[in-house]
This record gives structure tokens, sequence and C-alpha cells, in this order.
């Protein structure tokens, strides 16, 4: 008897305690009791019920026309537009090549061709993750990196330190020898083909590994799915040329020069820059220590390639470099989540620009710390830094970067960002190695830190 009562004083027990972790019909009621809304709280339910959220929390304050002068201005002409693709990283690092070289030769609307560049990042990524399966093959299907690649076999997002490896390699094009398509412009439907097709490959690599098979074979079998590949990416943004004719003209149409290039003498006529030596990146991320430098696994374009490899530091010190680089005309690659509290109609994002927490009566007071480490922000676009406003003692107040979605998007195709803005959601930045100060150049050159792949900084902007 005693063995009976005991029995049922447990189960009792654990129906109580779980009682209090699931919602129960009173804790449902309890709901219902703590909301008694006032005949003005009644009519925001039926406006928020109705209504855009963005609409309803517009601050009335920010929506006052905003000012455009800036004091500091790097020159650039023609807004580009990445139309329905993920190609801002691509596009941004070009603005940032073309900027310099409209001002040396005098050009008018002068673009690089974005179609060529992304042919090859889509052939190399496409090497980077059959090699990453080969070289995960013998671990199980479910470990996490291989469970990771095969979440993420490709994609049309990426990096600077991409957009270098693609370019120092391959060279560039103008834009008239090699134009968008439509493919590259609307990359949803090619993208998901491509993905199925390379998740196909690396379980037929993975079943080659498991049967023994010597590298060799494996590599010849890869290499035969890249020809496949080829072809997939010739039929949807055309075969990149290998020699081209091209006559440079500046602004006036007056005739530079008519020569003959290929991609590469291109590049070294025209940029001659060594990308890779020339610039140092940069991330300002509260949730790790300061001035310490970080490497991002797999944060690459390609299987010989660079990781976003960064050293971070203080939102002061981005704006120092920053505001240095623009004072010499030199735009600069930089990173943001891009969404967070932007009007995207006007091109004006601030904080306090909608009054969310107003409309339910809550506060959100997440730093930016905290949203890195829960996921809730990161760098999602990439656009070209280029302009600052600064005070009479040469404080900053406000940013202006040249988007590629566009002339008609934002603020006639660029976005002004006030100075918290830029503290609170600016993440990437990427400069010329002279307006570095001695002392980050110096911290630049320390050993990183591997992250993994799916660390909250792994971000292919798009």
């Amino acid at each position: 008897m005693k063995k009976t009562v005991l029995t049922i004083g447990v189960a009792l027990a654990t129906t109580v305690a779980m009682a209090q972790k699931e919602i129960t019909t009173e804790m449902l009621q309890d709901f219902r009791n703590s909301y008694q809304p006032t005949a003005a709280e009644k009519a925001l339910d039926n406006a928020v019920a109705a209504n855009d959220l963005k609409v309803l929390a517009l601050s009335a304050e920010s929506n006052i026309q905003f000012d455009t002068n800036f004091s500091d201005k790097v020159e650039s002409k023609g807004i580009t537009n990445q139309k329905s693709s993920g190609r801002c990283w691509l596009f941004s690092a070009l603005n940032v090549l073309r900027a310099d070289m409209i001002a040396k030769y005098n050009l008018g609307a002068f673009t690089f061709s974005q179609n060529y560049c992304f042919f090859y990042d889509q052939l190399e990524k496409s090497n980077l993750f059959l090699q990453a399966i080969i070289d995960n093959g013998k671990k199980p299907i479910d470990d996490r990196q291989v469970e990771w690649l095969l979440k993420n076999p490709i994609g049309d997002g990426g990096t600077f330190c991409g957009a270098v490896d693609i370019i120092s390699k391959y060279g560039l094009v103008p834009s008239d020898v090699m134009p968008e398509t439509y493919a590259a412009n609307s990359t949803s439907t090619y993208s998901t083909l491509l993905k199925t097709k390379l998740r196909e490959y690396a379980l037929t690599l993975r079943q080659l590994i498991a049967q023994g098979k010597s590298d060799k074979q494996v590599q010849a079998e890869k290499k035969q799915m890249l020809t496949t590949i080829y072809k997939m990416l010739v039929r949807s943004f055309g075969q990149p040329p290998q020699k081209f004719t091209y006559t440079l003209r500046d602004k006036n149409n007056k005739v530079i020069s008519t020569k003959e290039y290929t991609p590469q003498s291109f590049y070294a006529e025209y940029v001659g820059k060594d990308l890779k030596g020339t610039y140092l990146m940069f991330m300002n991320d509260p949730s790790r220590p300061m001035y310490k430098t970080y490497e991002i696994d797999m944060d690459r374009h390609s299987y010989d390639g660079m990781n976003w490899v960064f050293l971070n530091v203080p939102m002061e010190d981005i704006k120092q470099m920053a505001i240095a680089s623009i004072k010499d005309s030199t735009a600069m690659y930089m990173s943001c989540d891009v969404g967070k509290c932007n009007d995207s109609k006007r091109g004006y994002s601030d904080p306090d620009i909608y009054n969310y927490g107003d409309i339910f009566g809550i506060d959100f007071p997440m730093t930016k710390a905290e949203r890195i480490s829960t996921f809730a922000s990161a760098s999602t676009h990439a656009m070209t830094l280029m302009a600052v406003d600064l005070d009479e003692n040469g404080k900053s107040k406000k940013w202006m970067v040249e988007n590629s979605w566009g002339p008609t998007s934002g603020h006639n195709g660029y976005i002004i960002m006030s100075d918290n803005w830029f503290n609170e959601y600016l993440f990437r930045l990427v400069v010329e190695k002279k307006y570095v100060p001695e002392k980050l150049a110096e911290l630049s050159k320390q050993k990183p830190t591997l992250l993994p792949a799916w660390d909250p900084l792994f971000s292919m902007e798009n």
C-alpha cells in the first residue's frame, strides 16, 4: 500500500513539474486577463492589424527632410544594379576599382563586367565545395563540417577577399565585352539547379571514397563534374573572352586607346594594383576582444584562395581610417546589416527611425555584441563607402554609400547613414594600407584565431 501511494505521489509531482513547463489552460487564461486594452489601445490594435508596421512606426522627427550635404566625398559616375542577385560583394569591389579608373582617365560611367568575374566565381566555388567534400570524405555524413558543406554548397553572395582572388587570377574586362545575362541578373533558378547538382556530386564522391578509390581516380571524377558545371555556366552567363579588342574613351567620347587585351593585361594596365598586397580588412565585433586577428574557415571563394582574415577594432579606429581614405578621394568596400532601421524608399538609416517599441509598449535593448552572438544581426550586404560629413571639430555626423540596387533605389541610388547607425550596424571595412595607422598595420600581422564556418561572423554578403 505504501508503495502504491509513493508511486501516485511521484506521478503527481511529475505532472505538476510538466505543468510548469508547458502552456496550461490556467496560464492561457492569465495571459488573456493580463491584456485589458483601453480605447486608445484598441484603436492601436486595429491600426497595427491593418497597416505596415514600418508606416506606423516611422518617427515623425526622422520624416523631416534629412540633410544631403557632405563635407567630403569621392566622386563616381553611374549607379550599378545587381538586380535579383546576391552579387553585392562583387559590385562593391568593382565599384571601388572603377572609381579610381574613372578619376585617372577622366571617364564617363565606366563599369567592369560583373558577369565575367561571376562566371569564374561560380566555377571556383564549385571546385572549393567538391574538394572540401573530398577532404572530409571519410567523416560521417552527420559530421558538423560535412553537414555545413551540404547545407551551403554554393551561393551568389561573397566577400571582398573572394573578389580579390577572382580578379587577381582571371583579370577584368569592360562590361560591354561580357554583358549581363538574364541568369546573372536573376540567379534564383540557376543557383537552385547548381546546388542540386553539387549535392548529387558530393554523394558520388563520398561513395568513391568509401569504396577505397585512389585520390587520382577521385580527382579525375571531380574534373568530369567540373566540366559539366562549366557547361552550365556557359549556358547561363556566356563564354568568357580570352582576348578582346577594346577602345577606351573619356567622358567627352575622345579615344584614349584602342588595343587587343587579355583580361589579365587589361587588369594590369588599368588597375595595376597587387590587390592582395594593397588592402587590409577590419571588423567591428564587440562580442570578441579588440585588436585581435581572426580568420573564418571556408569564408572564401576558391580552394587556393584566402579566407576572410581581419583585425577586430573599435568603431573609432574604423572611422579614422574611413575619413582618411575619403579625404584622399579613395572609396572603400564596406558591409553592414543594411535592412535594420533603414527607410529604403528615401535611402536613410538611423537607429531611431522606427519607434517599434512605442507601438508594442516594450523595449528592444540588445547591444551590438548581443545581436551578433544570437544571430540577430550580421553583415548582410556590401556597398561602396564614399562620403562623410564632418562637423567643425572633424567628428563624423553621417556617412553615404554608393549602392548597387539601381538609380531609383534609396536616395538616387545612395544610402545616407547617421553616425549612430554606423556604430550599430557597420561590420566590415576594407582599407588601403596607406590609410591604416602603423599600430593597426602591425597588429594585423598577428597569427589569426581560426573560427569555424558556422560562426555567427561567417557571411557571404549579398
